[in-house]
């Protein structure tokens, strides 16, 4: 049974990121799993570091851009929302072109708050970054739409 409050489609989140810094990024969600969401991200000049190697930052940002939405996946619309706490990263593989693809996975889900796990791999399938995310679960009678 998929741990998400509703079905979602592909192209319901990627709409979503319209306008959005997912978006700037080109990121995209290819996967909704059971417990997991999937998307992808170029290497390319938006976003490269001026070494050439895929920076940090963007690999942070399609975490948080998985891990928030999945998070928020699990809410209840109109209800409550999630919002990210803290994130972390470790950079353990450079990439310098291709595609990097990132996976979110529940470590925890409670009531006031959710901890994603989030892996970055390369077209090889190397691990390129592994990142986790806290989120905060807020109830609010009007919260934000997911999807």
């Amino acid at each position: 049974m998929a741990i998400w409050h509703s079905e979602y489609s592909l192209e319901s989140l990627n709409a979503h990121s319209h306008g959005t810094l997912a978006e700037v990024l080109g990121i995209r969600f290819i996967e909704i799993g059971e417990d997991f969401i999937r998307a992808t991200m170029p290497v390319d000049a938006r976003t490269r570091q001026p070494f050439g190697l895929l920076h940090g930052g963007a690999s942070v940002a399609l975490a948080e851009t998985l891990g928030s939405t999945a998070a928020n996946l699990c809410c209840t619309p109109g209800r409550e929302y999630a919002v990210g706490l803290e994130i972390n990263a470790n950079h353990v593989h450079s990439v310098r072109a291709g595609e990097v693809t990132g996976v979110a996975r529940p470590l925890h889900r409670g009531r006031s708050s959710q901890v994603w796990e989030i892996r970055i791999y390369d077209d090889s399938k190397r691990l390129v970054c592994v990142s986790r995310l806290t989120c905060a679960v807020i109830a609010q009678a009007q919260a934000p739409s997911v999807a």
